[in-house]
């Protein structure tokens, strides 16, 4: 079997959503690679190849073959905002001049100024003026003819030729201007959607100081080393994702998980790469460097999110490579009917294909980029479309509606045993479990002193509980399920219509024991219910492990549907059941044991998804802070961006088809057919960038 590997190759030079295609093209042809996504975004192609048969040479030559993109041999570092602020100033002034540029040629072609300026200038020369004012773009044009490949200058060159064969080189040189002015327009359109994912990638510190020999020594973070110590200054990035074990300070979290609101760190704390010690210094034991931190994960999932396309955008992506034909074949027609070459020199100039196929990333980069920086990640457009019409929402309890961090309210023995004994067993065979129950079984024992016993033959029940061997003796720990005796006491069905969840105790398959626990609904979730089901949301239902009488307590009291007893692999199943009636399904979940439903689903959602690698890797969208507002809030975002694509599309359209219209007509000069079709572009970057200004609520 082959060793299929992926690699990450920076790409210099696109502008455009044409430009991908024609990279993914080139390097898609060579043997060995499996498959290749170009993201415009961060000017990189990702791609999944056999070592063996092709090497980074190969794929530079298959870029370069191109003509007009490369790979560079070292990869500069995210540009500093300043830099930013710059390009929208020269957005700007760009927009300023294209107007002046414009108003000038519609004054010049009404006062008849460019007759005169054919008399004035020998034609011969006019040539030589509109072939090196457009040399650049002939080239590209030539390249791809001779690849048989058909992109937007095309048409547009062969309208310069039309004005030169019928002697007007003022309007061939005009038409130049506004193909040169287009490429900046295109440049900076696609560098403002980029703009918020540079800003994200930026926010990386570059540097760390770390213990060597007992020396504090500063180094690239990239050579930093797990269980190396860092010490980290007063107002200093964190470097790297690791556990406090010294020190104590104020770290502003906002670039992983969105909250504005500082939280207070000291021995035993979790922190984050990227994160800020406002106040206060700290020593920090490394247990995540580079790509492996939280940030790292971050913003490659954000990277990445243009590989997974929207629908829409895929329609017009094969909308843009029939949209050319046609174009060719209208200008065709045009010529046939009416013998006017202008006319048909203007309907090559003004076809903007570009327009459609930016239409679609450029708002879902600025939307993925912006919902970022608020600590809701999501892993592509896909995903915003699917989540904008869903309609059917399913919810995890432990850990999604609750905070998971339940605390025992009960302690019954049974059979004889003592109180104390009862939390000895079950702490000691908790001992080594991760669930959020076993915790405050471990929490509830050293309240009271007890002295844990290490357990043998430790073995977890995914959907039951555990079974471990305590001093000679088999211990069980877990629900009904696993220690079905439990059921008929009348104790258990008052614990249970509380609202409490009950882990029953057995020694040697003999009940010895019940342990009550009770978890704390989070505070912000009946309102965020509430929203969901402003917004259209037709279903919410809760799917539990718990047994009937504690799943119904909840539900109840959150006005939702429920299911209970459930296991993973039930979940799965409700999710399919849902699916083939045709409903969109989301799934929220802690994204632990919620994994498999979360993937199932259309959209999975993963709750306070900081520092968990099976939340990120599981879920669609995840939520980087634990917070319920998020959610309806990434619904908003969602339907909000789609009304944007579709806004962008339907202006595209109508703007191409009024204006082909037009020039087929007569009544759109070449000179003002190239003007127009430099003027979807800036529409549609005006308005996607309202997502980057969006509201959180």
């Amino acid at each position: 079997m082959a060793n299929i590997q992926t690699l990450e190759v920076p790409i210099k030079g696109m502008d455009c959503a044409e430009c991908t295609q024609h990279v993914q093209h080139a390097i898609s042809k060579l043997d060995g690679v499996k498959s290749v996504d170009v993201l415009l975004a961060t000017e990189k192609a990702v791609i999944r190849l056999d070592p063996d048969k092709v090497d980074m040479p190969a794929i530079r030559r298959a870029v370069a073959s191109t003509g007009e993109y490369s790979v560079p041999e070292t990869v500069s570092p995210p540009r500093a905002s300043y830099i930013q602020d710059f390009n929208r100033q020269l957005m700007i002034v760009l927009a300023l001049v294209f107007g002046v540029v414009l108003s000038i040629v519609i004054a010049g072609e009404w006062l008849g100024l460019f007759k005169f300026l054919e008399e004035l200038v020998p034609f011969p020369i006019g040539v030589l003026i509109v072939a090196a004012g457009g040399l650049p773009i002939y080239r590209n044009v030539i390249r791809a003819a001779l690849k048989r490949q058909v992109i937007s200058h095309t048409l547009m060159t062969i309208g310069v030729l039309a004005a030169l064969v019928v002697g007007q080189w003022v309007t061939a040189a005009i038409v130049v201007i506004f193909m040169r002015v287009g490429e900046y327009v295109e440049h900076f359109t696609t560098e403002s959607a980029r703009r918020a994912v540079k800003e994200l990638i930026a926010v990386a510190p570059q540097t760390a100081r770390v213990e060597r020999d007992h020396v504090e020594v500063e180094v690239p973070v990239s050579e930093v080393r797990v269980n190396e110590a860092v010490i980290v200054r007063p107002g200093e990035k964190i470097p790297v994702d690791g556990e406090v074990i010294s020190g104590h300070a104020t770290v502003d979290q906002s670039s992983i998980t969105g909250e504005s609101m500082p939280i207070e760190v000291s021995n035993g704390s979790h922190v984050f790469a990227a994160t800020i010690a406002k106040l206060g210094s700290l020593r920090v034991k490394t247990l995540r460097v580079g790509a492996d931190t939280t940030f790292g994960r971050v913003v490659k999932m954000v990277e990445e999110a243009e590989a997974h396309r929207a629908d829409v955008q895929r329609l017009a992506d094969k909308f843009s490579a029939y949209y050319l034909p046609v174009v060719a074949a209208i200008a065709a027609l045009t010529f046939l009917i009416s013998r006017n070459p202008l006319s048909t020199a203007a309907v090559l100039v003004v076809a903007c294909s570009c327009s459609f196929a930016l239409a679609t990333p450029v708002a879902m980069l600025a939307s993925i980029g912006g919902s970022a920086k608020r600590g809701l990640l999501i892993k592509g457009g896909k995903y915003l479309e699917t989540l904008a019409r869903a309609d059917v929402v399913l919810v995890d309890k432990t850990g999604t509606l609750t905070l998971g961090q339940p605390q025992i309210t009960d302690v019954i023995p049974l059979d004889g045993l003592p109180h104390s004994e009862v939390l000895t067993l079950a702490a000691s065979a908790e001992r080594y479990s991760e669930h959020p129950l076993a915790e405050a079984v471990r929490t509830a024992a050293r309240a009271q002193n007890a002295q844990f016993y290490e357990p043998e033959n430790f073995e977890s029940i995914p959907g039951m509980g555990i079974r471990a061997t305590i001093n000679g003796s088999l211990i069980a720990v877990g629900n009904r399920r696993l220690i079905p005796s439990a059921d008929s006491l009348p104790v258990v069905k008052q614990l249970e219509e509380q609202g409490k969840t009950l882990l029953f105790l057995s020694r040697e398959d003999q009940l010895t024991g019940i342990l009550a626990a009770a978890d704390t609904l989070r505070p912000e979730v009946p309102a965020a219910l509430a929203e969901l089901r402003a917004l259209g949301i037709k279903r919410i239902e809760l799917l539990t492990g718990d047994n009937e009488r504690t799943a119904s307590a909840l539900a109840e009291k959150l006005g939702v549907a429920y299911r209970a007893d459930l296991l993973p692999e039930n979940k799965i199943e409700i999710v399919k059941e849902y699916q083939a009636k045709g409903h969109t399904v989301v799934m929220i979940g802690d994204g632990v044991n919620d994994a498999p439903a979360l993937a199932q689903s259309d959209v999975g959602i993963a709750m306070g998804a900081a520092g968990s690698d099976v939340a990120i890797e599981a879920a669609h969208i995840a939520l980087m802070r634990e917070d319920w507002t998020l959610v309806p809030q990434a619904f908003r975002i969602a339907r909000r961006t789609m009304g944007i694509v579709k806004m962008n599309l339907a202006f595209t359209a109508l703007y191409n088809v009024i204006g082909l219209s037009l020039a087929a007509f007569g009544i759109l000069p070449p000179v003002l057919a190239a003007a127009a079709q430099s003027l979807p572009d800036l529409g549609i970057l005006s308005n996607s960038a309202r997502l980057l200004r969006q509201k959180e609520n």
